[in-house]
């Protein structure tokens, strides 16, 4: 703890550390669900955001009923927190059943009444699908080979390895210390994946702290304000938002590797949700793409290609 020293020479008293990493919320699926249902009447993407809600209700249905997946052992833990790698790399996280059994306790959780024609089709071809062709669509998704998927069935493969990483993010031991920081900025310290956004958070000892949200496990990184997420860089950062539209949302945009991300600000939004938010604010996205920048990273529940209809 260190103490602030503030004009008039008195103390301000103590200063909390500030936390590299901040813990999921059991929660997560279904506050995202609530978000999307909140958003999407008279929204442009009306459907997909109710699309998405639905996923993100069947995700938190999943969570809490299914039995957890196997997590890596003390040995493999400690070795990670020395180096400071992801305990749950995507590159080196040995997948078990537990993610193909998500996937289709999710996909028997959804109303396919309510879906489009095209999901519909797409629900049937992932419940006869092999052990195999999953776990290759599985990887293609992970790695970003975004090509390499039939992108009806992204979503729903998205849907069940966010559950799969999240309920292991959630099992694991994420108290100070236990976790360490990999040296690449940006990346998520539980999964190593990028983030789908950021967000800058109110309330106690999180008052005005900026966290990464990890688009794979929710996961959060501290970063400071003004930072690019993607190479550190803290020249050439500049923000975008839509005239007219909430000032809660702007694109921190970077100069020096000519990336983006978005940062939400609760203090003008108390009820984003950073993922449902992302997703019903594409137009920002478009706007700093036609200024030359490649986003940070992906929203799963709408990879490039993806179509719900």
């Amino acid at each position: 703890m260190s103490s602030e020293v503030i004009r008039d020479g008195s103390a301000a008293g103590p200063i909390p550390d500030i936390p590299a990493l901040r813990p999921v919320s059991r929660t997560v699926f279904a506050d995202r669900a609530a978000r999307l249902q909140q958003l999407a009447p008279r929204h442009a993407l009306e459907e997909y955001l109710r699309f998405a809600a639905a996923l993100a209700a069947a995700q938190h249905e999943v969570l809490q009923q299914l039995p957890g997946p196997t997590l890596p052992d003390a040995l493999t833990l400690r070795r990670c927190r020395e180096h400071g790698l992801p305990p749950l790399a995507v590159d080196g996280h040995p997948r078990d059943a537990w993610w193909r059994n998500a996937l289709h306790a999710l996909l028997d959780r959804l109303d396919l009444a309510a879906l489009p024609p095209q999901a519909r089709e797409r629900v049937g071809d992932l419940r006869t699908a092999t052990g195999n062709a999953l776990e290759r669509a599985a990887t293609h998704l992970l790695c970003g080979a975004y090509a390499e998927l039939d992108p009806g069935s992204a979503p729903f493969l998205a849907a069940a390895l966010q559950a799969y990483w999240t309920r292991m993010a959630l099992d694991l031991d994420l108290a100070p210390g236990r976790i360490g920081v990999p040296e690449q900025p940006g990346l998520c310290a539980v999964c190593g994946s990028p983030p789908v956004a950021s967000v800058v958070r109110i309330g106690g000892a999180e008052q005005g702290l900026r966290f990464l949200v990890c688009s794979l496990c929710g996961a959060e990184r501290h970063l400071v304000r003004v930072k690019c997420s993607a190479c550190d860089s803290t020249k050439g950062i500049s923000y975008y938002g839509i005239e007219g539209a909430s000032p809660a949302v702007k694109a921190e945009t970077c100069d020096q590797c000519k990336t983006y991300l978005k940062i939400f600000y609760l203090e003008k939004d108390s009820g984003i949700e950073p993922c449902a938010d992302d997703l019903a604010t594409m137009t920002l996205d478009m706007l700093v793409a036609d200024k030359g920048y490649d986003r940070v990273g992906p929203n799963l529940y709408f990879l490039p290609g993806n179509a719900a209809q």
